[in-house]
């Protein structure tokens, strides 16, 4: 029953991220404006709005102006699938502290997904995003120290985590004067680095992400599809990575940790 509840809390949101994007990047009033056809303008009826069952009943395209939809199904379909891999595989008991971080989590969820489909459309990680997050990260360590008990190093381990990957992205940011990676990345890594809970999380993160990046850029380059001058939006990849250690961080870290060890 539970699966079936974040199946549904999903699509839903994966239909609201695909509206957020857009509509932020058109500057649009995404709280109070009802639903259009980017290219004809006709507001969408609730039918032409169902999750993945409407782009695939009008073949993604438009009713009214029979033009393509520009919204992709993979968004609404990425959220309730992360949702329920993360229940899954949830590394906490889903008790007190457990369900309040869970919950947390989904928010994040949706908000990374967000970020992903931002990034990967417009090379940019919005500050209308990213500072909401920035915002709900802080608020879960507080709770977590003042509400639930969580020793002081919790707090400590979030603030290196947040020193490892905002501050690594702040230096090369700074030495590259924007060129190696953008400020986005910077304040992307204060939310991430929180979550982490410490540096050794921070740096795996890290290492994950760039992990992915090189094996989905090993196939373009080898279709002649991307060259060393091609710019991979890095967003998505660090937020892959953690997603990885927040489901896996501790068996990872461990494994991680003994790569390094001599």
């Amino acid at each position: 029953m539970i699966v079936v509840v974040l199946i549904v809390l999903g699509l839903c949101f994966g239909s609201f991220v695909n509206a957020l994007v857009w509509r932020l990047h058109e500057h649009r009033d995404w709280v109070s404006e009802r639903s259009e056809c980017p290219h004809c303008h006709h507001q969408l009826a609730a039918l032409d709005l169902i999750p993945v069952i409407s782009w695939v009943f009008l073949r993604g395209k438009c009713r009214y102006c029979h033009k393509s939809i520009p919204d992709t199904p993979l968004t609404e379909l990425a959220v309730p699938v992360l949702f329920v891999v993360s229940y899954s595989f949830w590394p906490y008991v889903l008790s007190g502290k457990g369900i309040f971080i869970f919950s947390m989590w989904l928010v994040f969820i949706v908000g990374f997904v967000a970020l992903a489909l931002y990034d990967i459309r417009w090379f940019l990680l919005p500050d209308k995003i990213v500072f909401p997050l920035v915002a709900l990260a802080i608020i879960q360590v507080l709770v977590s120290w003042l509400f639930f008990h969580e020793s002081w190093r919790g707090a400590v381990g979030s603030l290196l985590g947040v020193l490892v990957l905002s501050g690594v992205f702040w230096i090369l940011y700074e030495i590259s004067a924007g060129a190696w990676i953008g400020f986005g990345d910077v304040k992307l890594g204060i939310v991430l680095g929180l979550l982490a809970g410490g540096p050794v999380k921070a740096f795996l993160v890290l290492f994950l992400a760039s992990f992915i990046g090189l094996l989905a850029a090993l196939p373009l380059v080898v279709m002649g599809r991307a060259n060393r001058k091609s710019h991979l939006p890095f967003g998505p990849l660090l937020l892959a990575g953690m997603v990885c250690v927040q489901l896996f961080g501790s068996s990872l870290a461990n494994s991680y940790i003994g790569l390094l060890s001599p």
